[in-house]
């Protein structure tokens, strides 16, 4: 990218070859020059390099700004920079400008849902996901009383269940955001294999139920 600077500040930002005038001059330069032209050539007319040196956020936990562009006469370029906010682990009001609550068409408080109601949510869905591949089994047994659940499907299940209630009792043991992000990560061994998956993606493995799965 590039950025047109004039008396020290940003005045644009180019993402795209395009054509350019330069109003200080009164001259239309074709998109050419942005490929074409040296970067000296191009700082002579106030058109200067975007090095994205700031840092973002994670999606997941934050929010990130849009970009803040800063000129730098040291470096001859101009860097980025953003402003990174947490988002809220648990529910909120939702308010309008003035601070009042924002009510739906029955007249209820909105709600805005923090990241753990997010991920409890999620995490239900997951489990039901894994569950409901089995489905076909227990119709199965409605229609054909001879044909039964297996026995190593209904452990699996048993599991999956236990494995959803536990994943939710940590979410909600996470009381700060240092802790809900510990449960995304992975434990490693010395060589960089992982020792431990992330408790928010450990679920009870399926092989011993593969030849049921539909």
């Amino acid at each position: 990218m590039w950025g047109y600077v004039k008396d020290n500040k940003v005045q644009e930002i180019i993402k795209y070859p395009r054509t350019f005038i330069d109003k200080e001059n009164n001259i239309k330069h074709p998109r050419a020059i942005f490929n074409t032209w040296t970067w000296e050539q191009l700082n002579a007319i106030g058109l200067y390099q975007v090095v994205d040196s700031g840092k973002r956020g994670n999606d997941r936990f934050e929010y990130t700004s849009q970009a803040t562009y800063t000129f730098s006469t040291k470096n001859k370029n101009i860097t980025t920079s953003y402003t990174i906010t947490e988002k809220a682990l648990d529910d909120t009001e939702a308010k309008d400008e003035d601070g009042k609550n924002i009510l739906d068409n029955d007249g209820d408080k909105l709600i805005n849902y923090g990241l753990k109601t997010q991920a409890i949510e999620q995490t239900k869905r997951t489990a039901n996901s894994l569950i409901s591949r089995f489905n076909w089994l227990v119709e199965r047994s409605i229609y054909d009383s001879s044909k039964t659940i297996p026995d190593a499907v209904k452990t699996y299940v048993a599991s999956i269940r236990t494995d959803c209630e536990e994943i939710e009792t940590a979410i909600k043991g996470a009381t700060t955001m240092k802790k809900f992000k510990a449960l995304y990560d992975d434990e490693y061994n010395e060589d960089g294999t992982i020792k431990t998956q992330n408790r928010m993606g450990r679920w009870t493995n399926d092989k011993t139920v593969k030849e049921y799965l539909r």
